[in-house]
């Protein structure tokens, strides 16, 4: 990953896609700011991690600041183009990226108590740890941003197959297999019902049998 680092931050860590930075070595009056641009390998990587068929361009920049005394946000855009499988067709389907990021860290962090917790989905305030990762907030932004259910130009909403690259598709009717028994048993029951026999009664000629005396 090319990282284009503006001051002198001290960085730590070494797996692909992790850029944490220290805490402690962050600087409190001054911002300090981050380039990652994924190389070839660690987009394959990520495009792996999140089931997705591609991801040919990927860039996170921003910078994180001070906020008060103990907190600590960071923003920056998300810009890439990924490519996932069509939904009912399987074709491949790129969706261009360009997202605000937006992540504050606090310092006296309390989850809210009670049997019930909901966390608004825009909610952006996160425990404040040892170290703060812009490749971990990339990926997790990126899921974020992509379609849950993406569809191929002309693709309609048909039957949607199951399937991942070079696996015979799962079709909506395979996940059914009772369906057929079902089908067989109602026609049993119907050929053994004797209202349902071959001898039923002929439709009225408009006369009747027999007059009444």
């Amino acid at each position: 990953m090319q990282l284009s680092a503006f001051r002198n931050a001290t960085v730590t860590g070494s797996p692909p896609l992790s850029q944490p930075y220290r805490v402690s070595a962050l600087s409190p009056r001054r911002p300090t700011r981050f380039d990652l641009r994924p190389d070839e390998a660690e987009r394959a990587a990520v495009a792996g991690d999140l089931g997705l068929l591609g991801v040919p361009e990927l860039r996170f920049r921003g910078e994180i600041r001070a906020d008060g005394r103990h907190d600590f946000v960071l923003e920056g855009k998300l810009e890439g183009l990924a490519v996932q499988a069509c939904v009912v067709t399987l074709a491949p389907v790129e969706t261009r990226i360009a997202e605000p990021v937006r992540r504050r860290y606090v310092a006296d962090y309390h989850l809210p108590e009670g049997d019930e917790i909901e966390i608004p989905q825009d909610d952006a305030d996160e425990p404040l740890g040892t170290v703060i990762d812009p490749g971990a907030v990339m990926i997790e932004a990126l899921s974020l941003a992509l379609p849950d259910y993406p569809r191929a130009p002309g693709a309609e909403a048909g039957e949607i197959v199951h399937a991942a690259p070079g696996v015979a598709p799962l079709r909506e009717a395979d996940l059914k297999p009772f369906a057929g028994l079902a089908s067989l048993a109602d026609r049993l029951r119907g050929s053994n019902d004797p209202g349902a026999s071959g001898s039923k009664e002929k439709p009225g000629d408009g006369t009747e049998s027999e007059s009444e005396s």
